[in-house]
């Protein structure tokens, strides 16, 4: 029984296993058909969408190729009319080139005729020229055989006919013009006194820049130079001046180009030398306090110099610099007594001239404010003392003319030019300023030697300390006009040959003497 029923389980599950099988044989037919269907269907679409496809695209290349040869057909017509018009334009070209060259052909016909007439009236020229030499030389001839002169004899006569004839006419129109402005002068003599420039120039005294400070004998050159030299070296290390002691008996010499820092020198080694205690520290106590008095000297110098001068609201960096130059010396002359006199002259001359008189005054005050640090500061002082007064306040004309002054700016208002006049001024009278009595003489013979070597000169006088030079010449050989040119001569040659301060005034003196003796 059990044995039946396994085999009917067996035959059962082979039965079932065949059965599925079929089946799945039966349905995997009918997926195959329904796939190739399928397939098919998609392989038509594929060709139908390619058949659209081919079509659009001859369409659509149709379509460019038209419009590419419509593009191409009207670029073609716009060439063409382009070459056209090009065409034409050369055609117009060449045409006005054909005329040009007919033109230049008919000038160059022209030009040859014309140099053909030219080439014969040029040699037409050279026979007239050659026959007008012969002339020439034949009426030369004929002259000298009449005045027995030679042609260069003859020449060099009517060169100095008319060189004498020159000089007359000019030595005449020289004396008129002369007698013109001194009969004017009146009129004439602030224009003159304003516009006058007197320049000076000259070495610098060496000499000034030293001080000499007695000693009460020469031990104290010891205690001076103290042990190791440690007092000289501390003295010239605070002053900043150098000490000279040499074999000068009872003399110490300070050297150095600050008049201030040597003044301070000189007073700090006088109170040493009084008080007796010389060292190092007492050295530097001694220099401050000189120092300060020293300052305090100089401020009150720059303001009594204002307050003479009637200048106030001056910056006080200014009257520091101002009191400096009493200190300071220019050609011996002190440079702060100087600028107090320029600025008085300045102020007469403003008045005469209806000018702002302060304003004249303070620019003659200031003109060499420049001086007080030009052994600091490189440039000219002119230069420097502007670029001070600019620096603190000063108006843009005082500025103007302390720059203008030596002309180093030229000058462009009439108070630049009367500080000039009134510095020269300053310098220039008699006494103002100290020569060594070598170059005066010097000076002196040089000039009435100068006057002295023009023909007809008699005698010559050096007079006023040689600021005029009186001429007396030969009345036989020079003539009234004559005179007039050989002081305008000697002046000339003074300026050329010889450098001075001021002006030196020439003076020719001619005079015709009728001498006769009465006798019995």
């Amino acid at each position: 029984m059990i044995e039946y029923y396994v085999l009917t389980g067996i035959i059962c599950f082979v039965a079932g296993g065949a059965i599925a099988y079929w089946a799945k044989g039966v349905l995997a037919s009918q997926q195959i058909k329904a796939a190739e269907s399928e397939s098919n269907r998609m392989v038509e679409e594929a060709r139908r969408k390619r058949d659209t496809m081919i079509k659009e695209s001859e369409l659509e290349a149709k379509d460019i190729l038209f419009r590419m040869k419509s593009d191409f057909d009207s670029e073609t017509k716009e060439t063409r009319a382009d070459l056209k018009k090009r065409e034409k334009r050369l055609i117009q070209k060449e045409e006005n080139i054909d005329r040009k060259l007919e033109q230049f052909e008919q000038r160059e016909n022209e030009l040859n005729n014309k140099e053909r007439y030219i080439a014969g009236r040029a040699g037409q020229l050279e026979l007239e020229e050659k026959r007008c030499q012969q002339l020439i030389e034949e009426q030369k001839q004929q002259l000298e055989m009449i005045s027995g002169l030679t042609a260069d004899q003859a020449k060099e006569l009517l060169l100095r006919a008319m060189e004498n004839e020159a000089r007359y006419e000019g030595a005449k129109l020289i004396k008129r013009i002369e007698n013109e402005t001194r009969e004017q002068a009146d009129k004439k003599a602030k224009k003159i006194i304003a516009t006058a420039i007197q320049r000076y120039a000259g070495d610098f005294v060496a000499e000034r820049t030293v001080s000499v400070v007695q000693l009460p004998n020469d031990e104290m050159k010891g205690r001076i130079i103290g042990r190791e030299g440690r007092n000289i070296r501390a003295l010239e290390a605070a002053t900043g001046i150098d000490l000279i002691i040499d074999d000068t008996p009872e003399a110490v010499i300070l050297s150095g180009f600050n008049p201030v820092r040597r003044e301070v020198a000189r007073l700090s080694l006088l109170r040493l030398i009084a008080d007796g205690r010389i060292h190092p520290a007492r050295i530097e106590d001694i220099v401050k306090k000189v120092g300060q008095e020293v300052d305090q000297t100089i401020k009150e110098a720059g303001e009594q110099a204002a307050f003479d001068l009637g200048v106030h609201g001056i910056h006080n960096e200014l009257i520091h610099y101002l009191g400096r130059l009493k200190f300071r010396t220019s050609y011996a002359q002190n440079v702060l007594q100087h600028s107090v006199e320029v600025g008085f002259l300045c102020g007469i001359m403003a008045a005469e001239l209806g000018l702002n008189m302060k304003l004249a005054r303070r620019m003659g005050l200031l003109h060499d404010i420049g001086k007080a640090a030009d052994h600091e500061v490189e440039g000219p002082h002119a230069l420097i003392g502007s670029k001070l007064a600019k620096k603190f306040g000063e108006s843009p004309k005082v500025v103007h003319a302390i720059a203008a002054h030596h002309e180093d700016v030229p000058p462009s208002t009439v108070y630049a030019l009367l500080v000039q006049a009134a510095d020269s001024l300053s310098g220039a009278r008699p006494g103002a300023r100290k020569e060594l009595l070598e170059n005066y003489i010097k000076r002196l013979d040089d000039l009435e030697n100068i006057a002295n070597s023009f023909q007809g000169v008699a005698n010559t006088y050096a007079i006023q300390a040689g600021r005029e030079l009186r001429v007396i010449v030969e009345s036989e050989k020079i003539t009234d006009e004559a005179a007039v040119l050989l002081s305008r001569d000697i002046v000339k040659k003074i300026e050329e040959a010889l450098t001075f301060p001021g002006q030196i005034k020439v003076t020719v003196i001619r005079e015709t003497r009728a001498v006769e003796y009465a006798n019995k």
